[in-house]
């Protein structure tokens, strides 16, 4: 089963990340070498918010995830959200 994190993020989130961004970015690299983390990305134009997409056969992986990334951590998250996604195209 597939699960999308969605994040909100702080105003000027992409200034503000710059301290974390190198963590961050290792963290969702050890997820998808794991095989957890699909796809990830901010949302831009106008930038702010995040999506991931993870498989796994619950939707802990993500939730587990977003509790320990350095972004929410770090206050740029204001808030997250785990949703079941149901793929009927692609694989």
């Amino acid at each position: 089963m597939y699960y999308a994190l969605f994040y909100k993020t702080v105003e000027n989130y992409v200034e503000k990340r710059a301290p974390y961004r190198d963590e961050h970015l290792a963290y969702a690299t050890a997820a998808q070498n794991r095989g957890e983390l699909f796809l990830g990305g901010a949302f831009s134009d106008p930038a702010g918010g995040a999506l991931l997409v993870f498989k796994g056969d619950t939707p802990a992986v993500a939730e587990q995830f977003a509790q320990n990334d350095p972004y929410l951590k770090n206050g740029l998250i204001t808030e997250w959200q785990v949703r079941p996604w149901t793929v009927v195209i692609g694989s």
